[in-house]
């Protein structure tokens, strides 16, 4: 299995994410506000899956928007691990090609 990523990946994942997040607290919003017209339209089963719609909507927003968030904060979080481990093997890459006797490794050579 082989894993490539580029260096920038998550955090254009990050931007886009966030992106998303601001769009969808805004059609929900949208949502809510198209809704508005047809209050008092219904009756029965009809009113109260309205009226509980209505008095959800804030709570519903609230918790995808702060779903998102969490997974903007993973996001962020794998992004520095990734950056960070990046470093590391680059720092160990270059320690360990000073230390090297790449000399030894020429066959024939005298």
């Amino acid at each position: 299995m082989k894993f490539d990523m580029g260096s920038t990946t998550l955090s254009q994942l990050g931007r886009s994410t966030a992106g998303s997040s601001e769009d969808l607290g805004t059609l929900i919003k949208l949502l809510i506000q198209s809704a508005e017209p047809l209050e008092g339209k219904f009756n029965g089963a009809g009113k109260a899956a309205f009226d509980a719609f209505k008095a959800h909507a804030d709570g519903v927003t609230a918790d995808l928007n702060s779903s998102l968030s969490a997974i903007l904060g993973g996001q962020s979080g794998m992004d520095t691990a990734f950056g960070t481990g990046d470093g590391e093997l680059r720092d160990n890459a270059h320690q360990n090609m000073g230390a090297a006797n790449f000399d030894a490794a020429r066959f024939g050579a005298r």
